[in-house]
């Protein structure tokens, strides 16, 4: 094996590649060690103001007093007016579907119909419960810092997306790929159980999650090795390509899929054009029926 080949672990590439990169001891991503670390900010702000939102709709939502008692008591009476609506009515822990609505919870009949645009930016930082406000807030806090420190990128249920397509398009420049892997996967798969629930909106995590998976694989490429310390190679040493094959495929795909899935999401929405209407099952997706709880709203 070349020692020149510092994508496989050659000892004079590793040790070249050490100069510019954080050793692989220290996790599975490596950290460009000669670049001033990016102070996260972004993210913080993001989780604080979610935060905040959901301490204001609980407020609003004054269970106490506006609980029509047919689902049940308040959960958590001590807490006043920010007590959460009955289990069998809201299983998250969280306020009313009707306080949601008239706080701008997304509403197809009335962005389509009723020219309420403004919930399509609304909804984003609105929450069904404590449950799903601390699925979300964590897995932005453990994806999304990381993502800003790397790239200054910033969103919500995208990030989860992102992440998946950055570790799969750059996967030969990782260690502990099957740890980093499986990780994504299991909080993934939280936040979209999740969204089986009533009162969230599952279709808009799995389209954020798809618009960030897409994405990542166009924004978040990363040089490999070898092309990174080609200046230090010796004379006449082969100097690997900037990115591999596969990763422009991947590119080429994505924004393709991109292109196409927001020109169709477009046109179906401005025609008024309800997805659930050409698919019997879809809406399982977004809320599971169960004795416990109904998905009416």
């Amino acid at each position: 094996m070349s020692s020149g080949d510092l994508e496989r672990g050659g000892s004079n590439g590793k040790n070249r590649a050490n100069s510019y990169y954080q050793s692989s001891s220290t996790g599975p991503y490596y950290v460009e060690s000669t670049e001033k670390q990016w102070t996260s900010w972004l993210v913080p702000m993001f989780v604080v103001a979610n935060v905040a939102v959901f301490v204001v709709v609980m407020y609003i939502n004054n269970c106490p007093k506006n609980n029509l008692g047919f689902e049940g008591s308040c959960v958590a009476k001590f807490l006043g007016r920010l007590s959460f609506q009955p289990l069998k009515e809201n299983p998250l822990f969280g306020p009313s579907s009707n306080t949601l609505e008239d706080l701008g919870a997304l509403e197809w009949n009335k962005v389509v119909h009723g020219d309420q645009g403004w919930r399509l930016i609304t909804c984003i930082w609105l929450h069904a419960g404590v449950i799903h406000l601390l699925a979300n807030m964590l897995s932005l806090v453990f994806i999304g810092i990381r993502l800003e420190q790397q790239f200054g990128f910033g969103a919500l249920f995208g990030l989860l997306g992102a992440m998946l397509s950055e570790l799969l398009t750059n996967w030969t420049i990782y260690t502990n790929k099957a740890a980093a892997l499986i990780t994504l996967v299991v909080i993934i798969a939280i936040n979209l159980a999740l969204g089986v629930l009533p009162h969230v909106d599952n279709f808009a995590h799995i389209g954020g999650f798809l618009a960030g998976f897409l994405l990542g694989f166009v924004l978040l490429l990363r040089p490999q090795f070898g092309w990174v310390g080609r200046s230090h190679l010796p004379a006449g040493a082969h100097v690997k390509s900037k990115h591999k094959a596969y990763q422009y495929v991947f590119w080429v795909i994505a924004v393709v899929l991109l292109i196409v899935g927001f020109t169709v999401g477009l046109v179906m929405l401005f025609r008024g054009e309800n997805g659930n209407d050409h698919c019997s099952w879809c809406h399982y997706l977004s809320c599971v029926p169960t004795s416990k709880w109904h998905c009416g709203n």
